[in-house]
């Protein structure tokens, strides 16, 4: 439990970095690409003013019109590459402008203006030029501007704000693990105290107990029928049982509540558990069936797997419905062994099955009380299955719930 607590902590510290990290690594790259593609559009929609009044300058021309390129500096003509396609009102190319670039030929700026056209957007990135589309009455422009190196620079921080967050994931990761223990520490001291206060509250409890219970078996020596004396002994012996069950649980929360484990024949166990249960079950009038599949080894403690077969045949004798019908199956499912647990319900109603394993609690207190149960079996089944490396689950289908622990 003190294991799966501490990486609890771990994995909720990492995933609140994580997050912070991803929208730290979102905003900056998606800052960067807003603020360099709104620098391309801008240089385009410059481009198109000119292009719109026929006087693309060329980087030969000795006297550029420097004036009607409005804010570009006197360098700009050496740094932009551009070209443009002209489109009739009729879809037909008038004019194919490759002044301003020399990689691209007149049919490989047909295609790229075609390519665009059919994606019928306005602005966006094609094979490494950022567009621009301009439709008026006397046809369509489109105007690519080579952003090569601006993608490249985008592609340049975006690799290396990954592989930052990628080792600062892997930096916080070690110092989260290694001072983990020292963050649980207030808990670990609190959950000692509270182990320390149950065991010490347990052995002063059942010395009192002892002597409540045998002055009630002597009394009941000489008086037999005496309903009051009956009574005595049922609490007495149901407080003792509800403080073994606390023991249990505290033993249960240890970091390694079995040191001790062996390979043992999980059938053969089962076989020997369930014969008692299965003439209690006929006893109350409800139908029993089981199948144990032969050959089925498992690793840990025999006593304490016996003990979690037992609370759940025993929990569904108690809580099935009357003439109901209970089913025990143990098979193997993989590398797992599989222990179900089935049976009938009085009603229909919803139960909330996250919460049957929880302590003391109780979805019908008024009848768990009938029952005799005192609310910790099904905790003690969940922590001996975990203690394990196990799981249990609970499923309602209507009138039938079915427990099934994996190991």
């Amino acid at each position: 439990m003190l294991k799966k607590m501490r990486w609890r902590f771990i994995g909720a510290a990492m995933a609140a970095f994580t997050a912070v990290v991803l929208t730290l690594l979102c905003f900056i790259n998606l800052w960067n690409y807003h603020s360099v593609t709104g620098q391309q559009d801008e240089a385009l929609a410059r481009l198109m003013e000119l292009e719109d009044r026929q006087m693309p300058f060329s980087p030969g021309r000795s006297t550029p019109p420097f004036d009607d390129w409005m804010h570009f500096s006197p360098e700009v003509q050496y740094s932009l590459r551009f070209f443009s396609v002209r489109y009739d009102p009729d879809g037909t190319v008038r004019q194919v402008n490759q002044d301003n670039i020399a990689s691209v030929s007149q049919e490989d700026a047909e295609d790229y203006a075609a390519a665009v056209l059919a994606h019928g957007t306005a602005r966006g990135y094609e094979s490494g030029y950022r567009y621009l589309v301009n439709t008026t009455d006397d046809g369509t422009v489109v105007l690519f501007l080579n952003s090569e190196r601006e993608l490249q620079t985008m592609r340049s921080l975006l690799l290396i704000t990954l592989v930052i967050a990628a080792l600062c994931l892997v930096v916080v990761f070690g110092l989260v693990v290694l001072f983990s223990r020292r963050a649980i520490t207030p808990y670990l001291r609190n959950l000692a105290a509270q182990k320390q206060f149950i065991t010490n509250a347990s052995h002063e409890l059942k010395t009192p107990l002892t002597s409540i219970a045998t002055s009630a078996d002597v009394l009941a020596l000489e008086e037999d029928d005496n309903e009051w004396i009956k009574n005595i002994q049922a609490q007495s012996g149901r407080l003792s049982r509800l403080i073994s069950s606390l023991v249990t649980l505290c033993r249960l929360d240890e970091e390694n509540p079995f040191p001790e484990r062996a390979e043992f024949s999980l059938s053969d166990a089962v076989w020997e558990i369930a014969e008692p249960f299965s003439s209690l079950a006929a006893a109350k009038g409800k139908a029993y069936t089981q199948y144990i599949e032969d050959g089925i080894l498992v690793t840990g403690d025999r006593t304490a797997i016996c003990q979690l077969v037992s609370i759940l045949l025993d929990n569904a004798i108690k809580y099935s419905a009357e003439h109901g019908t209970i089913r025990l199956h143990v098979c193997r499912s993989g590398k797992r062994a599989e222990i179900e647990v089935y049976n009938t319900l009085p009603s229909a109603e919803a139960l909330d099955c996250t919460r049957l394993f929880e302590r003391f609690y109780r979805p019908d207190a008024s009848r768990s009380a009938n029952a005799g149960g005192s609310g910790v079996g099904l905790s003690i089944a969940r922590a001996t299955a975990e203690a394990h490396g196990g799981t249990v689950k609970a499923r309602q289908n209507g009138k039938e719930i079915t427990f099934t622990v994996r190991l």
